[in-house]
């Protein structure tokens, strides 16, 4: 099979999305971030609220390239394939919230149970089972095997059932109070399906932790429409530009060399502009009677979030395919795109193992000694020197710590090293 056509700018968004994913997960501080760096506190949206469904859109434009292979293999080959990647991506996010499987207990390395109980209030706590890895595992899955049985039409029509259907869901599960911390109907289904001790506790209630889940099981279903979204941009993009662009061979592919507005390429970037602004203007109607919330996933939040994407992606499939502008930014984005799950994996591994490390940092008002993990001291004692804001030196932190881990994709893609699943 002739294989299928690659855009360069398909892979710097894609390394871009990654980039930025590491930027919002990797601060100095969490109590000193500026606000485009936090996410929004309820409904609303920041730039911080795009990374996460940006890369479940990338994942939908890489679907685009592999399906027709997929279907060329039958359905063996397809569920063979499907399956194994669904699988293995759950899996290695499970494994990431497990590790580093010791934790510390007072002063001693003790085993990272399933389940433990706090030895002052006896309250448990648990291994999370969802998280991201696990919610683009299961997008991906879903969307892939609605998208090679419904084909593309079919596919949207399925995406939008997923969106009006979480809907209804929503209202018909709490009408009262169905878009609130306390009234969203999902987290009593990820109560009763994964327990308590194994759901996320970073929301508060009343200055106290609140057992819900961004990432559970209810509200993966939108998160699947939003892989199709991107499928079906990307097979767009494919069919109606295949035989437009050469093929690309790396950084230095030439520039197009039409006159603004002749080369048919235009009329593809034409059709995703206003797809992009008529996706905006109804996620944002929508807001209107179902806010736009990242932390529920609302249905508006997908149309808004893909219509962004769109818009982003269309811009640097103009400045970087037609343009041909490809500075050192490209490449320095390009080598995430390369390896995106390893190098993502690596950077939520890394600090869980660095933090079994303890140096000692003073003591405490008690006289106990006081301890802190390699990175937490390279922050308090280098990145948090710098003048001004506090906010500057965890920026710089989290600056620093793209560029350690855009150096070891860098190291790889000299060495033609790419982690698959």
């Amino acid at each position: 099979m002739k294989p299928a056509q690659r855009f360069y700018a398909l892979d710097v968004f894609r390394g871009a999305t990654v980039a930025l994913m590491i930027l919002v997960n990797n601060p100095g501080s969490w109590g000193h971030i500026y606000d485009p760096l936090e996410h929004a506190p309820w409904h609303g949206i920041t730039p911080t609220d795009l990374v996460f469904p940006f890369f479940l859109f990338a994942v939908g434009n890489a679907l685009a390239f592999v399906m027709p292979r997929f279907a060329a293999g039958g359905d063996g080959a397809f569920w063979r394939k499907v399956l194994k990647r669904t699988v293995l991506i759950f899996l290695i996010g499970l494994f990431l919230s497990w590790a580093p499987f010791v934790r510390w207990a007072g002063d001693s390395l003790v085993a990272k149970t399933w389940t433990w109980a706090d030895p002052k209030t006896g309250a448990l706590s648990g291994i999370r089972i969802m998280g991201v890895l696990q919610r683009i595992a299961l997008s991906y899955g879903l969307a892939a095997i609605i998208i090679y049985y419904a084909k593309p039409r079919g596919a949207f029509y399925a995406a939008l059932l997923l969106l009006l259907g979480y809907w209804a869901l929503c209202v018909l599960g709490n009408p009262a109070d169905p878009y609130s911390l306390t009234g969203w109907f999902g987290t009593r289904i990820d109560l009763a399906v994964l327990g308590e001790p194994h759901l996320y506790h970073g929301e508060k209630l009343n200055g106290k932790p609140f057992a819900f889940d961004p990432e559970g099981l209810i509200h993966t279903l939108p998160s699947v429409a939003q892989v199709i979204f991107g499928y079906l941009v990307g097979d767009y993009i494919l069919k109606r530009s295949t035989a437009v662009l050469p093929q690309h061979t790396g950084a230095d592919t030439p520039a197009l060399r039409e006159e603004p507005g002749q080369h048919p390429l235009y009329a593809t970037l034409t059709g995703l502009f206003v797809a992009a602004v008529a996706l905006l203007f109804t996620g944002y109607c929508w807001h209107m009677s179902f806010p736009v919330n990242k932390k529920i996933w609302t249905s508006s939040y997908v149309v808004t979030t893909t219509g962004l994407a769109i818009a982003v992606l269309a811009t640097m499939l103009w400045a970087i395919e037609l343009r041909g502008k490809r500075g050192w930014w490209c490449r320095f984005f390009e080598v995430f795109g390369k390896n995106p799950l390893f190098i993502f994996a690596l950077s939520s591994l890394l600090p869980r193992l660095q933090a079994l490390i303890r140096i000692p940092d003073g003591t405490a008002d008690d006289g106990t000694p006081k301890y802190i993990a390699p990175f937490g001291w390279f922050y308090k004692y280098i990145c948090a020197q710098v003048p001004g804001a506090p906010e500057n030196g965890s920026l710089l932190y989290a600056i620093l710590m793209i560029l350690f881990y855009w150096s070891i994709v860098y190291f790889m893609d000299k060495r033609k090293i790419y982690v698959k699943v």
